[in-house]
């Protein structure tokens, strides 16, 4: 099959799929070996970058996505992500840090971290896909382990959790920020 009409298929389906898309799936889509798909893409990927468009490609977790790049994100924020109610509250925040830096977490480790019930958020957090039930701890009532999903990825535009600031740069933030208000 040619190259042009291959990587037409691919774009055609990572945008009327819309979600993230695994590497697996487009390749069993197009009959391409896993590494072929992965040539494919990296092909489209810089394709998208030299016509520099509104939209990119992204890879996280091994799975793709056509999206807007982030410089025109707070121009459609305005537009459709307000009508939405997405923004999150201090307190979810809080409980969405915590699970992203200590993941897997039981909503228990939660609370005991935060010193308050942390229900109420948790049920936020999971009603916006940002995190999921991954499993369930080996004790008494088995309660559930909670971590992030790939939507969370795409919610703060990272590629993996390794790019989460490390807690010693948020601690050295906060305290520049402190001497600043002094």
């Amino acid at each position: 099959m040619e190259d042009k009409i291959i990587r037409n298929k691919i774009e055609s389906l990572l945008f009327i799929w819309g979600e993230p898309l695994d590497i697996s799936s487009i390749s069993e889509a197009i009959n391409l070996s896993k590494k072929e798909t992965r040539n494919m893409l990296d092909d489209l990927i810089k394709e998208y970058e030299y016509r520099n468009t509104s939209l990119e490609i992204r890879c996280i977790n091994d799975s793709y996505q056509i999206q807007t790049k982030k410089e025109y994100f707070e121009f459609l924020k305005e537009i459709f992500i307000k009508n939405k109610n997405t923004r999150l509250t201090n307190t979810t925040m809080e409980v969405l840090s915590i699970i992203a830096y200590k993941q897997p977490i039981t909503r228990i480790e939660i609370d005991e971290i935060r010193g308050v019930k942390s229900s109420s958020s948790i049920d936020t957090l999971t009603k916006k896909n940002l995190i999921k039930e991954v499993g369930r701890l080996d004790k008494i009532g088995k309660p559930i382990l909670y971590g992030t999903t790939d939507e969370f990825l795409f919610y703060f535009n990272i590629n993996s959790l390794e790019d989460l600031p490390k807690l010693n740069e948020i601690e050295k933030l906060i305290r520049e920020k402190e001497n600043e208000n002094k």
